[in-house]
This record gives structure tokens, sequence and C-alpha cells, in this order.
């Protein structure tokens, strides 16, 4: 495809759509804590037809917003997993379009066999290659009870609204 110089800066010149991500069933917003905080769980960004998902910093909170499985860093990644699983499939993408990811563990040293042996177990059960960027961080997380907390980015083809229904 061949654009002319008219279609080129009409693409140029496009609006850059934005909005909040949310799957109410598996996560609350995080202005509905008692001590609201205010960022989304994700935003969606699109561009001339590429879908850009930026997952914010996930843990193992349920759609009450309390922390569960207090203690148990498998439990808690596994949760993660589902609760970006779950932002992902509200936006009709999948691990498959996830490109990158930074995790943050409370403490790297104890914990990394573990993640690493849970990580590698989630993403063989997604048949994931090539498998995503990734980066490790020990770090200090928003809460004390949680151990694990996971940023993600998706990228992605979406189907445009006229589009929609053609052969």
């Amino acid at each position: 495809m061949i654009l002319d110089l008219e279609e080129l800066r009409g693409l140029v010149a496009a609006p850059v759509d934005k909005r909040a991500i949310t799957n109410l069933a598996t996560l609350n917003e995080a202005y509905d804590y008692p001590k609201p905080s205010s960022f989304s769980r994700g935003m969606r960004i699109d561009l001339n037809g590429l879908a850009i998902l930026l997952i914010s910093g996930t843990a193992s909170i349920d759609e009450s917003g309390q922390s569960i499985h207090i203690g148990d860093f498998r439990a808690q990644l596994r949760r993660t997993f589902q609760n970006i699983s779950r932002l992902l499939e509200a936006e009709g993408a999948t691990w498959h379009d996830i490109v990158r990811t930074t995790c943050y563990l409370r403490d790297i040293e104890r914990d990394y066999e573990a993640f690493n042996e849970e990580r590698t177990a989630f993403y063989k059960e997604q048949r994931l290659d090539p498998l995503p960027a990734s980066t490790g961080i020990q770090a200090i997380l928003c809460r004390p009870e949680l151990l694990i907390e996971i940023e993600a980015i998706a990228m992605f083809r979406a189907e445009k609204e006229e589009d929609k229904g053609k052969p």
C-alpha cells in the first residue's frame, strides 16, 4: 500500500485516542479505596489501528480492593497474572499481545526462584513464543503485605469501527 502525501498528513495529524482500562468484576478502581489513589488500572491508546495497553502495577488485589493471599508469594503471583489477564480480556487482548513486563518483587533474593518457576509455568500454559521482554526489580511496594507487583505493555492491531462486519 502506497500512501500519497495527503493520506500521510492525515495519518500524522490523526488524534491519539486514549481511555482508561477497567474490569470491575476483577479489580475495583483505585479511587474507590478508603484512601483514594489517583491512577487508572491501565490505559488504552489507539493509533491508526494499533492498540497499545499500558497496564498499571497490578498485584494480588480482589474486586473490593483488598489484598489477598497474604504471606503466600506463589498465590499472590497467580492472582496477579489473573488480574492482568482479565484487564487484557476487557480490551480484547491476551498474553500473546504482551510485549513487555516489569516485575517488582519485595524480596528478590528470597522469592526470585519461586517467581521464575511460576512465571515459566504460566507462560508455558499460555504457549507464549516469543516471551515478553521483562525486567525484575526489588522494590518496596505500596502495601506491606504485597510481595509481587507487575506492570505490562501490550500491543495489537485493533479492528476499526468502520471495518467491523466487513468480509
